[in-house]
């Protein structure tokens, strides 16, 4: 008979892509600290910043800190390419 699901078990939330990721010091740094206050893996914590980002983030101000990168650092052409396979 197959066990009945715990109901104080929180289920977990799968996540099918994986990719390497490479980040500034700063931004390993919050993302540690953000780890420290929530006990939550980077890859849930990246999970609940960008799929939440519109209720927290004022649009006004996401487009100008991207435009500050952008004038520092450039931007590859085209943006994200979607690879074969995925």
């Amino acid at each position: 008979m197959p066990a009945k699901p715990d109901a104080a078990r929180p289920k977990r939330l799968a996540l099918p892509v994986r990719r390497q990721m490479n980040l500034t010091e700063a931004a390993h740094d919050r993302l540690r600290e953000l780890n420290q206050r929530w006990k939550l893996s980077n890859n849930y914590l990246l999970v609940v910043l960008l799929e939440q980002l519109d209720a927290y983030a004022d649009p006004e101000k996401l487009d100008a800190a991207f435009e500050r990168f952008i004038a520092e650092y450039g931007a590859p052409e085209g943006g994200m390419e979607k690879k074969p396979g995925s």
